[in-house]
């Protein structure tokens, strides 16, 4: 499966490095903007433990209709606060590869001028669903987006 490609997404956010980060393991930040603009995630189906050996467990709902849901449990394998997430998923039901193939995340977040240049890599992914992936995570960067633009005390799980 080597062959199949991966997405790679490169994305500056204005804010710094451990605030992007929070966005990613803080389960009432990560439910304002994770999924595709047509799916929510509901803040009680999320569950994070941010260690080697810990999870990233959350389901995609659709906004049209509730019944369509597509849960996601990844399994962390390397995580330095404020820097790195690594994981993979061991996947069932994904067009063009066979059940229980792995699918990897590293999502990397390194300082940039006054905010964060955030790569990630996930795949590998057939082609039907590579251009879906990578759609997926721009609509969700879009919502993060704004999710930063509001000042701490206001987001979700902020502080003073």
């Amino acid at each position: 499966m080597s062959d199949l490609p991966e997405i790679h997404i490169s994305r500056y956010f204005d804010a710094p490095p451990a605030e992007v980060y929070q966005a990613f393991v803080d389960p009432e930040q990560l439910a304002q903007w994770f999924g595709p603009l047509a799916y929510h995630c509901p803040v009680g189906d999320i569950d994070i433990d941010a260690r080697p050996g810990g999870h990233w467990r959350l389901t995609m709902v659709a906004n049209h209709d509730h019944d369509q849901r597509s849960p996601l449990d990844t399994t962390f394998v390397e995580v330095v606060e404020d820097q790195l997430l690594v994981g993979y998923e061991i996947v069932t039901g994904f067009p063009g590869l066979p059940d229980g193939s792995k699918v990897t995340m590293t999502v990397e977040l390194r300082s940039e001028g006054d905010g964060t240049r955030l790569e990630l890599r996930q795949g590998p992914f057939s082609e039907a669903i590579v251009d879906h992936a990578s759609a997926g995570w721009g609509q969700s960067f879009h919502k993060l987006d704004g999710l930063l633009a509001t000042p701490a005390p206001f987001r979700p799980g902020g502080s003073a």
